[in-house]
């Protein structure tokens, strides 16, 4: 079971590794990811201050994140059957 740390760390790699991914660093005027897990529960929160789609971005990039966790405790699950 992975900690609380590495669920955080690994989702808010994965948002920051969209925004970037999307954008090169000197087109972000700001950007924000803000992740908690708490009680098995993740919450997700991206902002991106950029040109062009940033909202939709921003909205890939939360996707991002959840699905690194879900593959993050994925890779856990099997490792430990």
């Amino acid at each position: 079971m992975p900690t609380d740390e590495e669920v955080v760390e690994t989702a808010a790699d994965a948002a920051e590794g969209v925004i970037f991914a999307n954008y090169k660093q000197s087109d972000v005027t700001d950007f924000d990811v803000t992740v908690t897990f708490e009680d098995g529960v993740l919450e997700v929160d991206v902002y991106v201050n950029a040109p062009g789609n940033a909202d939709e971005v921003a909205d890939d990039a939360a996707l991002a994140a959840r699905d690194a966790v879900d593959e993050l405790f994925d890779e856990t699950d099997a490792a430990e059957t």
